[in-house]
């Protein structure tokens, strides 16, 4: 029972230690700017789940978040839009499963690893928002667009109902289809589920598809929360969701993971920051923290 609901023991744990603390952690305002800023991370998480669970993973989120953005941004500027609000959406969203496309047809045609595939694309992404936009950012962009990442719908920020919908839509992937059991079967023994009859090829291009596409919905998310997408935006999400699917119970060796469990790992790295901040404690010292968390977390997975 403990290595099961373990997490959710801990996170408990954890909100009670810095309510105890201090008793503006638990007040609906912080509690509400805290789910709304891990839901970033959270999304991005929901589609890097995906992708371990086949035992790959995806180092260039952060970056296909920032051509995204840079990209999405372009289009809906105030003084000049080039497209209505809902067609750029959809623009960027297919710029994000493009270049997840092309991840995992270099990583299923091409047979390379997957570690090395998405540190190119990292990079050529990254390059890709900084020629686009000249290493400036994209400012002053339509209030309309902006709802999208600070917009309030009956007292609820509304990134917290798009986590809300990537997590059923995530949950109902991975438990109810037929899909989603060939993605745990592909992580489990890919050989086994080519001998089978899945289409392993098939199955490991979608995932990284729909974590580009996650990438690609934060970035339209933060700069719509920003009113301005830069070219650096996104450095390092890829650890923070790589982290919350570790912490969530995922096995970087495939064939583990779930989105609860992500879910919950997103909220802890979330929960430290916040109750950390509310404790001025360093952003340094954070860092360390959470490097710690995740060391355990790994560990922990090990043991098993």
């Amino acid at each position: 029972m403990l290595s099961r609901f373990g997490i959710y023991f801990a996170f408990a744990a954890m909100c009670i230690f810095f309510a105890a603390i201090n008793p503006l952690f638990l007040t609906p305002g912080n509690v509400l700017n805290m789910v709304r800023q891990v839901s970033f991370n959270a999304i991005i998480a929901m589609g890097m789940t995906f992708v371990i669970i086949t035992g790959g993973i995806d180092l260039s989120v952060g970056s296909i978040l920032a051509l995204t953005a840079v990209i999405g941004a372009s289009l809906v500027r105030a003084e000049a839009p080039i497209l209505p609000v809902p067609v750029a959406i959809v623009i960027g969203l297919g710029i994000g499963a493009a270049c997840g496309a092309i991840n995992g047809m270099f990583i299923t045609r091409g047979r390379l690893a997957p570690f090395i595939v998405t540190l190119v694309m990292m990079t050529v992404a990254r390059g890709g928002a900084q020629l686009f936009t000249k290493g400036r950012p994209v400012t002053g962009l339509l209030p309309r667009f902006d709802v999208l990442g600070s917009g309030i719908a009956f007292g609820v920020p509304v990134p917290i109902f798009v986590l809300a919908l990537v997590v059923a839509l995530s949950y109902v992937v991975l438990n109810w289809t037929r899909f989603g059991r060939y993605i745990y079967a592909v992580g489990g023994n890919e050989r086994a589920a080519l001998a089978s009859g899945i289409k392993v090829r098939r199955v490991k291009l979608m995932v990284y598809v729909y974590s580009g596409m996650a990438a690609a919905l934060v970035g339209l998310m933060l700069s719509a929360r920003l009113n301005s997408a830069s070219p650096i935006l996104g450095f390092g999400y890829e650890l923070d969701a790589i982290a919350a699917c570790v912490i969530g119970g995922a096995s970087l060796d495939g064939g583990r993971g779930a989105v609860a469990g992500t879910l919950v790992g997103a909220l802890i790295i979330g929960t430290i920051s916040n109750g950390l901040d509310i404790l001025n404690i360093s952003a340094y010292y954070q860092q360390i923290i959470k490097g710690l968390i995740i060391l355990i977390a790994v560990l922990l997975d090990k043991k098993d």
